[in-house]
């Protein structure tokens, strides 16, 4: 029996082409993309999985609040893990980590950069399963001025030499001793060192608590909950926070204890980092739980599209398989076998699908992963349980495109499918198909528009007026280097005809490695709410704002002319309003500064983005001073390589050694949103998926449509109607089904865009231009699709449609 639905299933195949050509295509579309994307989700969602405690490590947050706002930072001070180890006996252990800020390293004659470092306690390796395939995991780390590195790593300084023993440069903090090699780290963990210098290497002796720079990771017991411990967090703030926010600030006591509700830690589950956490500060950028929601949805969607396509087109062409049902119940098929046939067909369809499916993923993953930014195996696909996995859902895919049809056909009627009668309920099966028209549709629009707002907010957050230029704007990477001569290599590239301005600082727009510091007004009054802010620091020289085009608002720049500028500020319009200032009172007014700093504000600038658009503007300070870093050159030539061969051979001269590096700010700049550019070019993918099987499904059904109707379109033509008016009522139908689909998406995906949308500090307003232009790509795949056969039967000739009938 088996063997007997299995041939009469390939010989429907062969006979009806078209019909199977258009449901493989759009089910094997459907499920390349389920596969893909089920990829991808998979592994976002097994990220720091890999260590053996990985469901009792915690990170340690602080959240520090103010001004009506929450400043979520990802890393606490130096004293908070030997802290809560001593304190609370639920926590086993803690391991800290604190990336080292891309030094230089030496060895022989290679002198590198390394932007992967990180300085670690000694059982930082231990917590995280990290093994070594040389050296001790357990003391490797323990002595200063150790260090343990990748094989990458060690391939860049000691090439096939064995790297054990041997000892690197490193800056100004001496020789580190190779201690231990590590293969790689892992792939799915939300930090990728290349190496892990000792963390005791920089004897660590006060043990503070205020501050950040440490990511601190606890490891709690089994039968620890997290909640209850991080409940009894305050009275650590309470011993510790309070007496050094006194004597830092200068405040009395009672002025410090507000620090208890306004200082607080947070625990975060390790394997909640990579999709949940999303600070300024991430040791690098994470992935995001919302967009897993949103590509399952896209996953489910697109092949639910792709079984509605199977589903319409099976009842559309019912007409033809009347006679066989009705053929197969007069010899005595039973209502069951006749859908356990119908199954078997879609079953066997889906498999086919699912085959070809494979082939496409094998081609598409390069792709794929690019767009992405994942890195994706093709094994993944041929594990034993994905392919399980696969096999199950093809016979869901095969059961849910077909079950309807199966039921449909098999309660046809012996007279009326020997009378070429289908079904009297042609008004019901109408529906449904109409139904699952609007749904195709309803889900391509709401991705045409998804993918507009996408690319507007992009577009916006690119071109925003920042207040400050970053059009040929260069910056010169690790000047620090130069140490007394980073201001004369500075001073050489004014030099030259083709700069404009130059300055030296510590950073640029657009980075987070920012400093920052509670603040108060000197002339705050006792117990105002209002009167301490965290503000950011910018260390700049003086011509900093010219080199970038910040203008003032009220006052002046800082300047040399001035000796008393030493203790000068310049801050934005935020920091004059948050500290109770207002914009127009600012000048003269003094700022203090934990460690009881005072300094005087000279100036106001107007608000610059100096982080990401993403986020409000923040209060910041200007000062000079620890300004070492970066030099900025505004140029204005054509002739960039030629300026950059000039400035590399000033740079030669005063450090013969060291590499030559640079970047342009507007490129810096473009990296910032690069997330946003992947989420437009995954969903533009997807809506033309989207709009191709929809598409797809549309010219079958169109198809059949113009078949069925052939008697009535020639009569029509017989008595005068012309082929316009053909082509009118033919198209009529599926226009209105797709004008209903877009009123339906309409308000779905602009609440769901506005959702997106609150993400951002500055947004756009979504247009009705966007609903537009989406509706009428919408209205366009759709006639596109349906053309070719409406028009064929419009014009074709009534006697030769009247004949055949």
């Amino acid at each position: 029996m088996i063997k007997n639905y299995f041939t009469i299933a390939w010989r429907n195949l062969v006979r009806n082409p078209t019909f199977y050509f258009i449901n493989i295509v759009g089910l094997s579309v459907g499920l390349t993309c389920c596969l893909l994307i089920s990829a991808y989700l998979y592994s976002e969602g097994t990220y720091d999985t890999y260590a053996e405690k990985a469901q009792t490590i915690y990170r340690v947050d602080l959240k520090v609040t103010g001004n009506g706002s929450v400043v979520h930072y990802p890393s606490a001070d130096v004293g908070v893990g030997p802290g809560m180890k001593n304190t609370f006996p639920e926590v086993e252990a803690f391991t800290r980590l604190s990336p080292s800020w891309q030094p230089y390293l030496r060895y022989k004659d290679i002198t590198l950069k390394e932007e992967h470092l990180a300085m670690a306690d000694s059982n930082f390796l231990q917590v995280f399963d990290i093994p070594l395939v040389a050296g001790d995991e357990k003391s490797a780390l323990v002595e200063p001025n150790s260090i343990v590195v990748t094989r990458a790593f060690a391939q860049k300084y000691f090439g096939e030499e064995d790297p054990m023993g041997k000892s690197l440069t490193f800056g100004q903090h001496g020789e580190f001793k190779v201690t231990g090699l590590i293969n790689n780290i892992p792939e799915k963990t939300h930090f990728h060192f290349d190496a892990f210098a000792s963390l005791s290497t920089w004897h660590l002796q006060r043990e503070t608590w205020s501050n950040l720079g440490m990511y601190t990771y606890l490891v709690l017991n089994k039968n620890s909950n997290p909640d209850q411990l991080q409940a009894k967090f305050p009275q650590l703030v309470e011993k510790y926070v309070v007496p050094e926010v006194q004597h830092d600030m200068g405040v009395s006591l009672a002025e410090a204890q507000k620090s208890v509700n306004t200082f607080i830690f947070a625990l975060t589950p390790l394997r909640d980092i990579h999709l949940y956490s999303h600070t300024a500060m991430e040791l690098e950028p994470n992935g995001d739980i919302t967009y897993i929601y949103i590509f399952s949805a896209l996953a489910v969607f697109i092949l639910l599209i792709a079984c509605v396509n199977f589903t319409n087109l099976s009842t559309a062409s019912s007409l033809r398989r009347a006679r066989e049902v009705g053929i197969r119940k007069v010899i005595g098929s039973a209502k069951n076998q006749l859908i356990y046939q119908f199954l078997t067909e879609s079953i066997l369809l889906s498999a086919g699908a699912t085959a070809i499916a494979y082939v496409l993923v094998y081609f598409l993953l390069p792709y794929f992963s690019h767009l992405t930014g994942k890195l994706a195996d093709f094994g993944f696909f041929l594990e034993p349980v994905t392919v399980i996995v696969v096999m199950a859902g093809l016979v869901v895919v095969g059961i849910v495109a077909g079950i309807y049809p199966a039921f449909f056909l098999s309660s046809f009627t012996i007279l009326n499918t020997l009378k070429a009668n289908t079904s009297p309920s042609t008004g019901k099966r109408d529906g449904l198909r109409s139904g699952l028209v609007v749904f195709q549709f309803a889900v391509s629009t709401s991705l045409i528009i998804a993918t507009l707002v996408v690319y507007q907010q992009l577009h916006f957050m690119q071109n925003k007026k920042l207040g400050y230029e970053k059009d040929q704007v260069l910056v010169f990477r690790d000047t620090y280097i130069l140490r007394k001569d980073e201001t004369l290599f500075k001073d050489q590239l004014l030099k030259d005809s083709r700069v404009l301005a130059a300055s030296v600082a510590r950073q640029i727009p657009g980075e987070k490695n920012m400093d920052g510091t509670q603040a108060f007004p000197k002339d705050r009054k006792e117990n105002e709410n209002n009167a301490e802010i965290h503000i950011d620091i910018s260390h700049v020289d003086y011509d900093y704002l010219g080199t970038l085009g910040i203008t003032l608002k009220s006052g002046r720049n800082l300047s040399p002319a001035f000796p008393s500028d030493s203790s000068a500020v310049v801050i934005n319009e935020t920091a004059a309003k948050e500290l109770g200032w207002g914009v127009d009172n600012a000048l003269g007014k003094t700022l203090v500064t934990s460690g009881q700093n005072e300094y005087h504000v000279v100036g106001v600038v107007n608000d610059f983005n100096y982080a990401s658009v993403r986020e409000k503007i923040g209060a910041m300070v200007m000062m000079l001073g620890r300004n070492s870093g970066l030099t900025i050159v505004k140029i204005n030539t054509h002739d960039i390589p030629g300026f950059l061969e000039t400035a590399k051979k000033q740079w030669t001269a005063f450090t013969p050694d060291m590499p030559f590096s640079y970047w342009f700010l507007d490129e810096k700049f473009s990296a910032l949103y690069r997330s946003e550019e992947r989420t437009g070019q995954l969903f533009t993918t997807f809506a033309i998926i989207a709009l191709v099987i929809a598409g797809l499904g549309l010219f079958g059904l169109s198809a059949y449509t113009a078949e069925q109707r052939t008697r009535e379109i020639g009569i029509r033509k017989v008595l005068g109607a012309s082929s316009g008016t053909i082509l009118v009522m033919l198209s009529k139908q599926f226009m209105i089904l797709v004008l209903v689909a877009f009123v339906i998406a309409v308000p779905l995906v602009a609440w769901a865009m506005n959702q997106w949308l609150e993400e951002f500090a500055y947004r756009i307003t979504i247009s009705w231009g966007v609903f537009i232009l989406a509706g009428a790509s919408s209205f366009a795949i759709a006639f596109v699709s349906m053309g070719f056969q409406t028009i064929r039967a419009a014009i074709a000739n009534p006697i030769q449609s009247l004949k055949a009938e």
